[in-house]
């Protein structure tokens, strides 16, 4: 050691009290030897440190083969694009549902998802919140911490959105009586509210006024709907995809030719349940299905599960979507419970939409339909049965329910084998209500018929008792007892046998395409009298304990949801007009 007089420190002078020599600060210490580590320890170690390293340089060389692979067919793709642009005879047009367009979309999209989430988020993610999110929040907050200053975001708000609305409206003012349509709801919900002195106003306010922004969105601004069109158009070219399916065990003519709907509509559920199950076994679903509940709990101040089950049944049935919950249904409140089962009747789930098109309904409507009704059944359902209890479920305590099955092949198979309960459910209502219909069409010609009456049955009753409901969503009065047949169907029967009567009017153009636009919002549903029983026995099997919660509930949640789709109805009466339909 340099520096260092070897022989002084050496001298007995440097001895501690064991004879041994004193340790200086600058001296360097080795690690004590371990006698138990023996060759074959080291071995294993060294072993494992190159399998290590052996598996990191392999994952690498694949993300680095599959990003090239990808890079250089969209490279290609572009050049191949661009080469031909000005020879092709088809609409080759550079716009978002085009082919070209769409891939550029899809992988555009998952570039950006891949940087925030391996990028900007690990590194950058608490510096943007702490240094940006954190003061404009803590800026908010503090704008309008007292009441005054709430009075007057309200007033700024309301004022907003009435001078919109009459923007919107001023060359045809007729159609400002869907607003009063959505006042009307309100009031109503208000009326049967279980506890009016508890109504958080927050959820209500803001349920009802994202619902309405979302109608901007994807019903009145072009880019939107345009959107949506094409997602829609996507869904159904999709959703085709089941019928190879079914044209193989059923036949091209049965499926293709004669398009009977028990083999060549009913069966693309399978195909759709197959992917669910396969993406929640992924995971996947549970991830979109949380970050879209955490944007309803953000914005509206619900609980998680309240907010994720919604989520869900955007794109789930009433009785799949409580799965993703399932451990804390037991510990939920009256109001969360209420909520639930609220959400489930006022969507329809994507399973049974290739249903609702064979009859005519249109795809981008339908998936609006049942995206506006995600924020609108928490704010009802806040308003009808508010919140009186502590929930004992945060985003702190609480994971998503994961999947059972073992494999992507064990996904697939149970996906598509839990369809059969659903298909047979369907079948077995199609054919019990539409001869029960049938049934009371009978007896009411013969027993107006004796009468002196003619052609008095249950669509005309219907169409008469629903006339004033379908005036006030905006229906104009020409096809208001259509209209009002329609939902009534939907609300006496089910949504099955009313979209089925909408078509029939569809393709005998007795109403107007803007009519069956609304008509088709309102009846996008699961609210009707069957469901009741479907919703109070799939929670009770869920939850056994909690079963006089659910009956409690689940009539209260019937109304609120009826209005739900009544609300999404007047929106659409409000914001649509006959150009937006003839345009699409």
């Amino acid at each position: 050691m340099s520096g260092v007089d070897n022989n002084n420190y050496l001298s007995t002078e440097n001895l501690n009290e064991d004879g041994l020599h004193r340790r200086r600060k600058d001296d360097i210490v080795l690690p004590p030897i371990d006698s138990n580590v023996n060759d074959e320890d080291v071995n294993n170690t060294v072993d494992t440190n190159a399998r290590t390293r052996g598996e990191f340089i392999r994952s690498i060389l694949i993300l680095v083969l599959t990003h090239g692979i990808i890079i250089a067919y969209i490279s290609y793709v572009t050049y191949y694009y661009i080469s031909t642009r000005d020879t092709c005879t088809q609409d080759c047009t550079l716009t978002f549902c085009s082919s070209y367009g769409m891939l550029l979309f899809v992988f555009g999209t998952l570039y950006v998802c891949l940087f925030y989430f391996k990028i900007l988020k690990p590194y950058m993610g608490k510096f943007i919140v702490n240094s940006i999110f954190s003061p404009i929040s803590r800026g908010i907050k503090s704008l309008f911490k007292t009441l005054i200053s709430k009075i007057i975001l309200t007033v700024v708000l309301l004022l907003g959105f009435l001078a919109y609305i009459l923007y919107e409206t001023y060359e045809d003012f007729a159609r400002l009586r869907a607003l009063g349509g959505i006042a009307l709801f309100v009031c109503i919900g208000f009326a049967i509210s279980a506890s009016p002195r508890n109504i958080n106003w927050r959820p209500v306010i803001c349920g009802a006024l994202f619902q309405f922004i979302l109608g901007v969105l994807f019903i009145r601004w072009p880019v939107g709907r345009n959107i949506f069109q094409c997602f829609g158009e996507k869904v159904s070219d999709f959703l085709d995809f089941g019928k190879a399916g079914a044209a193989f065990v059923y036949g091209d003519h049965i499926v293709f030719e004669l398009g009977v709907f028990a083999f060549a509509i009913l069966s693309i559920i399978y195909f759709f349940s197959l992917w669910v199950s396969v993406l929640y076994y992924l995971g996947a679903m549970q991830w979109f299905l949380f970050k879209l509940g955490w944007i309803l709990q953000s914005i509206m101040g619900t609980t998680v599960c309240e907010s994720v089950n919604a989520a869900g049944n955007i794109f789930l049935g009433q009785s799949e979507s409580p799965l993703i919950i399932r451990p804390y249904i037991k510990h939920l409140t009256h109001s969360e419970i209420h909520a639930i089962i609220t959400s489930g009747f006022s969507t329809v789930s994507g399973s049974v939409l290739a249903a609702y098109m064979s009859f005519g309904a249109e795809p981008s409507h339908l998936i609006t339909a049942s995206v506006m009704a995600a924020p609108a059944s928490l704010f009802m359902a806040k308003l009808v049965w508010p919140e009186t209890e502590e929930s004992k479920t945060s985003s702190g305590n609480i994971q998503l329910e994961k999947s059972t099955d073992t494999s992507v092949l064990d996904a697939a198979s149970n996906g598509a084998s839990q369809a059969i309960p659903l298909i047979l459910n369907i079948i077995a209502n199609l054919v019990a209500f539409v001869a029960v219909v049938a049934f009371a069409d009978g007896i009411l010609l013969w027993i107006t018929g004796l009468m002196g009456f003619e052609n008095v049955d249950l669509q005309f009753i219907l169409g008469k008792v629903f006339m004033p409901l379908s005036w006030l969503i905006g229906v104009d009065w020409k096809d208001c007892e259509a209209v009002g047949n329609v939902i009534g169907t939907k609300t006496i029967i089910n949504e099955f046998v009313a979209f089925r009567v909408l078509g029939d009017y569809i393709e005998r153009n007795e109403i107007s395409p803007r009519s069956a636009a609304i008509a088709t919002f309102a009846i996008c549903s699961f609210a009707n009298p069957s469901s009741i029983g479907i919703m109070i026995g799939g929670l009770s099997a869920l939850a056994p304990e909690r079963r006089p919660s659910i009956t409690k509930v689940a009539l209260r949640a019937f109304v609120a949801a009826c209005f739900v789709t009544l609300c999404t109805a007047s929106i659409a009466g409000l914001l649509m007009t006959d150009e937006m339909i003839e345009g699409n």
